[in-house]
């Protein structure tokens, strides 16, 4: 199995990020989990009339509770790669992404 870096300055260097930049790749972890726990919520709304547990509210504080960790660890595993994009974008924009990638924008 192939493990993704968590983030683009994880994954290149050795030098400990700035606060801000951890800050960032933070932020942008949580709007990648955010983002997976709203699909997931969509997907099951679309129950295709299953009935037998709809009634049942422990069934659903499992279930939105699983959801959330599955989503706090597609987000931290980078599977997606969202975060990485989101993070990568923000840092150019925010003047803290390493020298070489701040190069090519206007």
């Amino acid at each position: 199995m192939t493990t993704i870096a968590a983030s683009p300055a994880a994954a290149g260097s050795t030098a400990t990020p700035s606060p801000e930049r951890a800050r960032l790749h933070q932020a942008a972890q949580a709007f990648e989990a955010i983002f997976v726990r709203q699909m997931m919520a969509s997907a099951r709304q679309s129950n295709f009339g299953d009935t037998l547990w709809s009634d049942d509210k422990g069934q659903d504080t499992f279930t939105a509770m699983r959801d959330e960790r599955f989503a706090d660890l597609t987000a931290q595993s980078g599977a997606l790669g969202l975060a990485r994009q989101v993070e990568s974008d923000l840092s150019v924009r925010l003047g803290t992404a390493p020298a070489a990638a701040q190069e090519g924008t206007p």
